[in-house]
């Protein structure tokens, strides 16, 4: 079983101080950066607008993995693009003409994930499976950080772990939500390839050590 990939969510970095938090990210092992983007329509708050997130981006020496959480998605992909993104996620749920948004971001150069709520099956991802780099699995609802781990998640992974399998599919699984050492080891075992990591990383005694805890999971 190879390691998983690790991208800490910077949702739940100190927002009066993100350069720092940042510098430790890219001194860590983390394999990407998790930048959630919050709309208040789809999800209940607001998180970063552009012209934070283009520090962020100048900021990060790690690949940007960027899940909009906001209603019509397409209308930022250019904006997302801008930023230095390697993956842009954007949901089922938001999205009415999925197949076009997929494309829409791969035609822009980038890696295009979907992502699915806690309520959302996995088999609604039969006809875009092949066609995605990545699936991203919410384990809790989406629009709040500090969240219990949902379990049926780990169900879900092994559900969508056979959907690729059968479908020849080369999407990787990502988890976001609730996920420390002992989450992430459970989703690990049940197939994940990449854990977002929020609370358990930058509120951690020493990040740096988390973040290689959690990659030698």
């Amino acid at each position: 079983m190879s390691r998983p990939l690790i991208s800490p969510s910077l949702l739940s970095a100190n927002f009066a101080n993100l350069q720092a938090d940042i510098e430790r990210i890219n001194r860590s092992e983390a394999d990407w950066l998790h930048i959630d983007i919050m709309d208040g329509v789809f999800v209940p708050n607001i998180s970063f607008g552009f012209p934070v997130l283009k520090y962020v981006g100048e900021l990060s020496e790690k690949p940007l993995d960027v899940h909009l959480m906001i209603v019509n998605p397409e209308k930022f992909i250019n904006e997302v693009k801008g930023l230095g993104t390697m993956m842009m996620n954007v949901h089922y749920e938001a999205c009415v003409h999925l197949h076009r948004v997929v494309q829409q971001i791969k035609d822009a150069g980038m890696k295009a994930g979907v992502t699915l709520n806690p309520s959302t099956p996995v088999a609604m991802l039969a006809d875009i499976i092949r066609d995605v780099d990545m699936v991203l699995l919410m384990s809790v609802n989406p629009g709040f950080g500090g969240q219990k781990f949902i379990m049926h998640t780990l169900e879900k992974v092994k559900e969508l772990r056979e959907l690729i399998a059968r479908t020849g599919s080369q999407a990787l699984i990502e988890v976001d939500g609730g996920v420390n050492l002992e989450t992430g080891r459970l989703l690990v075992e049940s197939g994940a390839d990449v854990l977002v990591a929020g609370n358990a990383v930058f509120k951690a005694p020493d990040m740096v050590d988390m973040i290689h805890q959690l990659k030698s999971l």
